[in-house]
């Protein structure tokens, strides 16, 4: 903290945060453009669907691999609020909570 009582900021830190912010909102926006260009067909769009899901499972499990009882626990929950709610946000709430509470305990 500066002596004002501020946070200073880097200059850098925030170019690159920018950066980052067109660069993400340009592949959205041509994502976009690109679709309406072309003919989804059904498996395309099948495909499409599930992308966020097999995003999700590409980051979690080798987390969940290297985990210990804290990390499974929080994953057998997940399972089942996914099955009784089909709802994965809140899955996923549930299960980094689980996964806190867990590693709090112990």
């Amino acid at each position: 903290m500066t002596s004002e009582g501020a946070l200073a900021l880097d200059p850098l830190v925030v170019g690159v945060i920018l950066a980052m912010t067109l660069v993400t909102a340009l592949t959205k926006v041509g994502g976009f453009w690109l679709l309406r260009r072309i003919e989804v067909s059904e498996r395309l769009e099948a495909g499409l669907s599930i992308l966020p899901g097999a995003i999700v499972v590409a980051i979690l499990g080798p987390e969940l691999a290297a985990g210990g009882p804290a990390e499974w626990g929080a994953a057998a929950v997940v399972v089942v609020v996914m099955w009784r709610t089909e709802n994965i946000l809140l899955a996923l709430c549930g299960g980094i909570g689980t996964v806190i509470l867990f590693r709090a305990m112990g």
